[in-house]
């Protein structure tokens, strides 16, 4: 049965990133310990309340695709209209069109509970979101009155219109275009892979598309981002004709099948009527703004994922009796395989990868409502560009160690992980294309090393190198098992940092080891996050005696199992690029 990690989630960000710096701030005059704590707990209950319970439902179900539209899973339309009327459309949407305004680091941890509880319904309200925010921040005045407040009170549905065909991630190579019509465009192409695209939760849905007016420069340089709403809205607000817009199919997929990935057709019947976003040709600018809050939701994905893995395998191996270990609670007798060597190393590996994913990830958050917060003696842009630069680290690393762990889950169950009755093969399927959503692994390297790490010659992560290593520095003494747990975090950073000036001075090659560094940025920060986690543990064991031990426990394996890998990457990262650039794929 899944449990919210509820603890965990209040550790972090109470304990281990001070989000009680966020107390008493102006944009969020409502937040606290107290408050968040609240809104975690009615979000835990919704999840393993409502959500949960029909995952596996929905994965052997699925999405239905008619020609009058996309049937959902009766249990999910259900658990919509209960997500709706319990408020949770509302929580971060802006205070002035019906939100609540609570801050992304709090949102964040929310969206954890969605997406480890069911992760096909998770999907749909973080389309919503970005939708919000591209029409918050770019919007006319009258497209926000229009659409933000039903957007963010749930009675319709966001989504956004990328990628078609022929282009994959390249979309400078997009054909939709938009003629002009008067004070409105027509719209003709197809787009693919667009998750809920269509469904029957809401009486609308309001696609953000981009495409190409009529004789605008070719490439990035000429798409623009267009309103394009399912059903046509009047002047009063009610619903009006159906638009030219259509799901004319839905990807049968390894995973997440009750998450429909629609292809959706434009222009059939004279062109799909849609609102330009902006000025023209800016739309690619317009749409990053959806991108990156889509990609901090993506990377969360995966450790929640690997949460409920880890859940799942824990149950099974303390439960599962089989073999003998002289580590059983009866020497030498029939044991749990939890107490088999090898069982623990893999739970460990699961658990402490996920609570390093998982700080870093709210720590990101954090960052981003910290840029925003307009704090006396805080620099704001320091903190808007850590969270720029964490953005492809938490969507890269934590979905490919999303995919790891639960891979890992399968394992721990044995043979049984394979049968599907057990459960533990969905959450791998579901995770899978998580590494993939709103760019794949090596555009989010590329990102990092090029528009994070290069553009401001890496002030940014040498800026956050210093911090992470003046934080450790400064820790108390330690017991031995902390010194070593230090230095291995120390030892990481400094190739980090080493890494990082080897690609400042090589771009070229660069791009050949971006993924490896990508992995060790993820690997060494989270050693930095496990180093004070040991530290707050051992200070506050005798409050909580069972859970802080815990705390010890796990950050001492990944200091000690974990980050040393760190050592191999930054060595790759340092000598590995030839061996790639000077490479004959003709000979592969």
């Amino acid at each position: 049965m899944y449990q919210a990690p509820l603890r965990e989630l209040r550790f972090v960000l109470h304990e281990l990133i001070g989000d009680r710096s966020l107390d008493g701030v102006a944009r969020f005059p409502d937040y606290s310990a107290d408050f968040a704590d609240s809104v975690l707990e009615a979000a835990a209950d919704f999840a393993q309340e409502v959500l949960a319970p029909i995952n596996s439902l929905g994965d052997t179900e699925g999405a239905k695709w008619t020609p009058d539209g996309v049937v959902m899973p009766a249990a999910f339309r259900d658990a919509y209209a209960k997500y709706v009327d319990g408020g949770w459309t509302q929580l971060r949407g802006p205070v002035e069109h019906g939100g609540q305004g609570a801050p992304t680091v709090l949102g964040t941890a929310v969206e954890e509970l969605w997406a480890s509880a069911n992760l096909a319904f998770k999907l749909c309200p973080m389309l919503t979101q970005g939708a919000v925010e591209a029409i918050e921040r770019c919007g006319t005045p009258e497209q926000k009155h229009r659409y933000l407040p039903k957007l963010i009170n749930g009675e319709w549905t966001g989504t956004m219109l990328l990628t078609e065909s022929q282009a994959g991630s390249d979309l400078g190579a997009i054909r939709t275009r938009a003629a002009r019509d008067g004070s409105q465009y027509r719209l003709h192409g197809q787009k693919i892979f667009i998750t809920y695209g269509d469904h029957d939760y809401t009486p609308n849905i309001i696609h953000m598309v981009l495409a190409r007016i009529d004789g605008a420069p070719a490439g990035i340089r000429g798409i623009s981002l267009f309103i394009v709403p399912k059903v046509l809205v009047n002047a009063d607000g009610s619903l009006g004709e159906r638009n030219d817009v259509r799901c004319v199919s839905i990807e049968h997929k390894l995973g997440i099948h009750a998450s429909p990935t629609c292809v959706i057709a434009m222009g059939d019947q004279g062109g799909a009527v849609g609102y330009l976003v902006g000025e023209e040709n800016r739309g690619l600018e317009y749409m990053f703004i959806m991108m990156n809050a889509a990609r901090l939701s993506v990377g969360l994905e995966g450790y929640a994922l690997a949460e409920r893995a880890y859940q799942k395998a824990l149950d099974w191996a303390r439960t599962r009796v089989q073999g003998k270990t002289r580590q059983s609670p009866k020497e030498g007798g029939a044991a749990p395989i939890a107490y088999h060597p090898d069982i623990k190393r893999m739970l460990l590996t699961m658990k402490s990868y996920t609570e390093a994913a998982r700080a870093i990830g709210l720590y990101a958050a954090l960052q981003l409502d910290l840029a925003k917060a307009n704090i006396a003696d805080h620099d704001a842009s320091l903190a808007q560009a850590r969270g720029e630069l964490l953005i492809p680290i938490v969507k890269g690393w934590s979905t490919e160690i999303g995919i790891a762990m639960t891979s890992l889950g399968v394992q721990v169950h044995g043979g049984m992980g394979f049968i599907e009755e057990t459960g533990a093969a969905q959450f791998y399927r579901d995770v899978r294309i998580c590494a993939i959503y709103e760019g794949t692994t090596g555009i989010q390297a590329l990102d990092l090393i090029g528009r994070k790490v290069g553009r401001d010659g890496g002030t940014a992560m040498t800026a956050l190198i210093d911090h992470m290593t003046a934080e450790i520095q400064a820790l108390p003494p330690a017991a031995e098992a902390g010194v070593r747990g230090r230095a291995a975090a120390l030892n990481a950073i400094a190739g980090l940092r080493a890494a990082t000036t080897s690609l400042l001075a090589s771009p070229e090659a660069a791009l050949a080891v971006a993924v490896p560094y990508l992995h060790l940025c993820g690997l060494a920060i989270g050693g930095w996050m496990m180093a004070k986690s040991q530290q707050i543990a051992v200070e506050q064991l005798a409050a909580d005696p069972a859970f802080y031990a815990g705390k010890q426990q796990v950050a001492r394996f990944y200091l000690e199992n974990i980050l040393p890998e760190c050592l191999a990457l930054a060595h790759i990262v340092q000598t590995g690029a030839s061996s790639i650039t000077e490479a004959d794929p003709a000979l592969l």
